[in-house]
């Protein structure tokens, strides 16, 4: 893949905006086809810009997904394969380090998922708001701060009861203003017009939502709460995970349809205030002559709503994996759709790519640039990409999986099991077809090339080089990490 020139002296380093959103489905964009959720602002952005539409996680949960985003670099080789709190950040070349080193003024607003906090990742700056953590004791939540000095101590966020992984969901009971969406937008408005105006700006605005609690304006609630056209896929394969759900923060079971509706629609109103929120965001940028601007969007990973029965993420299957991404040129993009497999250890590469800022050699993201001008063949890009997770909720819900977004093959590394969907027909992933006799030549192929990947990584034992090799769990992080 090319690689970025340094910034040619003389010129201007255009601003970046990178905007993140946690547990975002890919397909909960208007202009991403989903028939329910409203989101003009994003649409605009992608008109303007270019809509991947095979964007995925390369670990589907919160701190291995950030690590990928801001290293550039995959989970085996940043060390985080699945969910662990507490393990020290100590990456050197992230996306804000390089950037600040390179001139630009380094600026977060709200979730990062860093530990402890005060490991910034080069960040010059950050107000902070990550939710419930706590676990050394001595986290400072900006926002919930910023919120108790406007109520004076008298509201919390979560005084509606709706707890951080549940399936339950209700308005909010605060007012518009004072919801974290909103936060995320004041404050960030607010760097920009303080910022030093001599350099050019990576702003960060990080949305804890739409990840739970589901709590939406009750505005945006509204918006919602009569529509009954909610799609809601259970594939043929997922018949051990319908047993009732008798805990709020389950991660499986089959939930009564009206509460099942109600997630589903809240989920989509707080998508819909983050797209607003965005907008509020874009009409003050406009205002302020900032200069040329490149305007990133994505999330960390996506989340299963109840499709299948499943809830929240660390899965292959598009509702956890598949992610929302969107580029916007400060001019417009020659392509605005663009359907090559990415992942997000690209993005990193790219944003230094923008910047004109040298690409380390260690970092192994490709910048994803030219793809909008050319197409996949033109750039000689990835034929697809590989995500993983390791088990989290229960042992046996470890994943690998590889997809060019046309099809998507998952191995179970705990139980062996194997599925295979065919994306292009089956977008909901319905029916697996690994035990179909048509797919045979298909399933084999993409074995054969996930046992490609373990052979360069023969310390985690999944391969003898001829066949996969089950029932070897891997850790969520890689010893050196704890070191």
């Amino acid at each position: 893949m090319p690689s970025a020139k340094r910034h040619t002296p003389g010129t201007q380093q255009p601003n970046i905006l990178f905007i993140i959103t946690d547990q975002m489905r890919g397909d909960c964009m208007s202009c991403a086809g989903h028939p329910v959720v409203e989101t003009p602002n994003l649409d605009m952005l992608a008109a303007r810009g270019t809509l991947f539409t095979a964007s995925y996680s390369s670990c589907p949960s919160c701190i291995a997904a950030r690590a990928s985003l801001f290293t550039g670099l995959s989970p085996s080789s940043h060390g985080r394969l699945g969910y662990r709190d507490c393990v020290p950040w100590r990456y050197t070349d992230t996306l804000p380090s390089l950037l600040g080193q390179a001139g630009y003024q380094t600026h977060c607003v709200g979730k990062t998922h860093f530990f402890p906090q005060g490991a910034h990742l080069g960040f010059q700056s950050i107000e902070s708001y990550e939710g419930n953590q706590n676990f050394d004791g001595r986290f400072v939540n900006d926002y919930f701060e910023w919120l108790r000095e406007r109520t004076n101590g008298r509201l919390a966020e979560t005084d509606h009861g709706v707890d951080w992984n549940s399936w339950c969901a209700r308005p909010s009971h605060l007012p518009e203003e004072l919801h974290n969406n909103t936060w995320v937008v004041t404050r960030g408005l607010e760097f920009l017009r303080r910022r030093d105006s001599t350099r050019p700006f990576f702003l960060n605005l990080s949305f804890h939502r739409p990840h739970a609690p589901v709590d939406p304006p009750q505005a945006f609630f509204d918006l919602y709460k009569d529509r009954t056209d909610i799609p809601l896929p259970r594939g043929d394969w997922a018949d051990g995970y319908n047993t009732p759900a008798t805990d709020v923060n389950a991660w499986f079971g089959r939930v009564p349809d009206h509460p099942l509706r109600r997630l589903r629609l809240a989920y989509y109103a707080q998508v819909s205030h983050i797209d607003n929120q965005i907008g509020r965001f874009l009409m003050a940028m406009s205002t302020l002559r900032l200069g040329p601007t490149w305007i990133v969007f994505t999330s960390d990973h996506g989340e299963m709503l109840g499709d299948h029965d499943l809830f929240r993420k660390t899965y292959a299957y598009e509702g956890s994996a598949h992610t929302p991404l969107i580029i916007t040129p400060p001019t417009s993009a020659i392509q605005h759709r663009c359907m090559a497999p990415v992942i997000q250890q690209d993005l990193m590469p790219s944003m230094l790519d923008m910047a004109g800022v040298k690409i380390p050699r260690s970092i192994e993201g490709h910048s994803v640039l030219p793809l909008l001008s050319r197409t996949p063949a033109q750039a000689r890009w990835q034929p697809f990409v590989h995500g993983e997770h390791s088990a989290c909720y229960a042992t046996h819900n470890a994943m690998q999986y590889l997809t060019d977004g046309q099809d998507k093959y998952v191995w179970h590394p705990v139980t062996g099991k194997e599925e295979l969907f065919n994306l292009a027909q089956d977008p909901c992933e319905l029916h697996n077809e690994a035990g179909d006799r048509p797919a045979r030549d298909r399933l084999d192929s993409w074995r054969k090339r996930l046992i490609a990947i373990f052979k360069q990584r023969p310390q985690d034992k999944l391969t003898n080089g001829k066949r996969l090799l089950p029932g070897r769990p891997l850790p969520s992080v890689r010893p050196q990490l704890l070191e």
